[in-house]
Parts: C-alpha cells; structure tokens; sequence
C-alpha cells in the first residue's frame, strides 16, 4: 500500500509586528475650514507594507467578524504580493458597495484582528481602499441567467442595494423604489470629508449590466402598496425601510427658528443646499449621526463655536470611537450626563437651558439610565440647536398584516427566519451601520432565494461569481461562526 504523500509545509509566517503604517491625515487645524477629504489613501508602497503586517490567521478572525463575510484576509495577502487588481477583484466579488464602505465602514473586522493583542491591528478598511485604488476596480457585475421571477424592493439605502445586487447577480429582475429624488438612503447623509456622492456612484455604476432599476422619488406605502406588489406581478418583495425619520426632544421651544433636525441638515448638505446655521451652536445626541452633526456645523460656521450636549457619559456614546476623536481633535466643545429641558428664545433660538444628570441603575436593554441632579440647570447661549437623537422608521402605508418588528434602534424587520414577514413573499431587514444593514439584506435575500426556488419546485444555490466565472459565493478556509460586536 502506497503511503500517502505528507501535507505541503505551510509557509512560515511573518514576525508580528505591532506597529501600524500611518494613514495620512489633513491637519486639525487646516481642515475645519471646508469639506476637504480628511483621511488620505495609502501610497502603493505603504499598502504593501501594510499589508505584510498580516500573519495570515488560519482562523480568519477578521472575517467572521464582518457583517458580510468580506474574505479581507484574502484581499491583504494579494496586496502584500502586490497583485493589486486581484486583491480589487476579491474585494468587489463579496461587497458591492466597497468604495462607499472603504470609507465609512466601522471595521468590525479590525477589532477581531489578533494583532491587536500586541498594538495596532491591520489596517484593513485602508487596505480595502488600496485595493480599488491602484487595483483594476471599474468593473461590471454579470447577471447569471434570468429566472423570470421579478422582485421589488424597497428603499434604497445599504439594505435594498445590497439586496438588490444580491438578487441581480442571482438572475433575479429587480425593481428598487426610493421616496428620496436619490438613492443612497442614510448615506446620503454622510458628510464629504469622509465620503463623496461620486463614491456611492462609482459603486452603483457596477451595477450597469445588471437587471435592477431603480424608481426613485416613488414611496412605496404611499403611491402603491405592498399588496399592489405582488398582485402586479412581483413575486417576492424585500423592505429595506430603514430609520429616514427623526426623533424629536419634546421639550418646550423646539418649534423655535433655529432648532434644525440632523437628518435634514445633513441631506440638505449632501445635495449642495445646505441649512444656514449660526455661530454658536449645540448638538443635541451621542451617536454618529450627532459627530456627523458637529463637525458638519463647524464648517459651515465660519469660525464659530460647536457644542455637543449628551445625557450619559463617554464611555456610553454609541458614537464609532474615530468619529468621537475626530470631533474632538477639530476642537468640538464636550458636555457629557447633561440633558436639555428647554429651548429659549423670542422669534429665535437663544439658548439652551440643560440639567446636569448622573447615571442610575440600568434600564430594560441594560444601559444606565440618566436621572436628573435636581440644582443643576444652567442655559447656554446658542442660536441654533441641532436635535440627533436618533431616528425611527416611517411604516405609513404598511399594514399590521406584516407583523413588522422594530429593533430596539428603531428599523423594521419580519419575525421569520431569513426576516420573512406573515405576508408569504415579503422580507424586511436592516442594520444599525452600513455594513450590519447589508449583512440582513444578505441573509434575506438567501431566504427570498429559497422561497422562490422552492415556489418553482427547484432547490436555492449559492450566490453565483458576479463576474460571471465558474465558481459560487463559499466561505473562506478556516471560518467557523461569526463574530458579532
């Protein structure tokens, strides 16, 4: 009997190294003045570098860590080769909105890299960058066969275009309905220091041979329903309905001129009409659209002063970390555990009367709750107060026969595996980051999938190559389970 032949030796990986190569960064002091980009990409040399820092986990941490199991540690090993147009090509098989996300994606997977257990884990969302920059990235997704089945999704934001590629890529016909003039949804509101609308149009663009229109300026709930849908002939439909809604303070003066709402301050910014604001202004909120808010208002202040006001403490702000020390270095003015109890003013913002708080037991999802120090009110002076308090969804038009859920964060999904609602062929999913809502709409539109195969009488497969190759969406060597924060 003939032995079998001993394993190949593995390659021996490369001494860890803890120290990051820097990613270039406009001065604090030069950037406050406009929207210039503030986070600068790689030279080709220094992603190379980088990417070397990678030991090549057998278990790929970094991976199972990403909402949408984006086979980073793949791309990083091409770059260290220095086969730019390869690593650009892994990058975009697993993620169609990869220049958007090369930007503003929160790096889960750099908090699961094992380097961090030495210094500074890879820098993988930079490395992703580089990927499409010096690698062939201009490419155009490929349809697989059509399946004559169409499905209608709706909203346009991370979820519907990720469910949108998804399906397209699977031969599905797709028509993707969006009540703003533009798609994009929440990230629409992302300021152009991070990112631009010609990133988000360089990611659509792959979509160009794809089946999937897009129906824009149309809500779905209001000029049609879900129902209307399936009876025209759709035979699934998917909502991505997100949180396009704003949540107010409801306290007295917040009808007052001056008092803005984040998330319209941000649109009217991203579309080139931005809301006038004053020079001494306070942001009410901790989350990310709030550090949006800030430094997007000390831009447009013309040297004035920017406040945040938030009810807990630093450590509670669910705020990205980077954009809480960006806020800072630019020289954003912090008071954390006070809350506001009162706008004043005549025919216009004056000020903002605030009460100090502290933190009390933890209330029903496990976070301390503020509870008012009684003695502690003081007013700040302000003409214009922008409220980002967090955002709900707006399910006009969408019937309790869908048995919607809403997460805590306030986005809808259906109760049913795969987010299938108690309408049969209709899915709703979202997620609290661009990247989170992509991961649900990739898990519904697996679902969907099997829905429709099965109402056909075949069986669901694998999203195929989107570039038409022979092969199929598979996990990665070594991946186990995910990895969620």
């Amino acid at each position: 009997m003939t032995p079998e032949p001993a394993p190949a030796a593995r390659p021996t990986p490369p001494k860890l190294n803890p120290v990051r190569v820097p990613v270039p960064e406009e001065p604090a002091a030069e950037r406050t003045d406009d929207f210039r980009e503030i986070l600068h990409a790689y030279s080709r040399e220094d992603a190379v570098l980088e990417a070397k820092r990678c030991i090549q986990c057998r278990r790929p941490w970094c991976v199972e860590a990403c909402p949408i199991t984006q086979d980073c540690r793949e791309y990083i090993r091409l770059i260290a080769d220095e086969r730019f147009d390869d690593a650009a090509r892994v990058t975009l098989r697993d993620d169609p909105l990869a220049t958007t996300l090369c930007k503003v994606c929160y790096h889960y997977c750099e908090e699961a890299c094992v380097i961090t257990k030495k210094g500074v884990p890879i820098a993988i969302r930079h490395l992703k960058r580089a990927a499409l920059d010096y690698g062939a990235s201009d490419l155009a997704y490929v349809p697989s066969k059509p399946k004559g089945q169409r499905v209608a999704v709706v909203g346009a934001g991370p979820a519907g275009l990720m469910a949108a590629w998804d399906l397209g890529v699977r031969g599905y016909s797709v028509t993707v309905y969006e009540q703003e003039p533009r798609a994009g949804g929440l990230v629409r509101t992302i300021p152009a220091y991070r990112m631009t609308s010609d990133d988000l149009a360089a990611d659509r663009s792959r979509f160009r041979n794809l089946d999937v229109t897009f129906v824009e300026s149309t809500r779905v709930g209001a000029t049609t329903t879900v129902s209307e849908l399936l009876a025209d002939g759709y035979q699934a439909v998917f909502l991505g309905l997100g949180t396009p809604t704003h949540r107010t303070l409801g306290i007295p003066g917040e009808g007052l001129p001056g008092v803005l709402p984040a998330l319209e301050f941000l649109k009217r910014e991203d579309a080139g009409d931005p809301l006038p604001v004053g020079r001494a202004i306070v942001v009410v909120g901790g989350g990310d659209v709030a550090m949006d808010s800030v430094r997007t208002a000390l831009r447009r202040s013309g040297g004035g002063t920017v406040t945040l006001v938030y009810r807990r403490g630093r450590e509670e702000m669910p705020a990205d970390p980077e954009e809480v020390h960006g806020a800072e270095v630019e020289g954003i003015r912090f008071l954390l555990q006070r809350t506001p109890v009162r706008i004043v003013g005549g025919s216009h913002v004056e000020g903002l009367e605030i009460v100090a708080t502290e933190l009390g037991p933890p209330d029903a999802g496990g976070r301390r709750a503020p509870v008012p120090v009684p003695g502690s009110e003081a007013t700040i002076p302000c003409d214009t107060v922008i409220v980002a308090v967090g955002q709900r969804a707006d399910l006009r038009g969408f019937g309790s026969e869908l048995g919607l859920a809403l997460t805590t964060q306030g986005w809808p999904e259906g109760k049913g595996a795969g987010f299938a609602t108690e309408v049969p062929g209709v899915f709703a999913a979202g997620g609290r980051s661009v990247v989170y809502a992509m991961g649900a709409a990739m898990e519904a539109v697996v679902a969907i999938d099997a829905y429709l195969a099965a109402k056909g009488g075949g069986a669901p497969t694998p999203r195929p190559d989107p570039f038409g190759g022979s092969g199929s969406f598979a996990l990665p060597p070594g991946y186990t389970k995910p990895i969620r924060s």
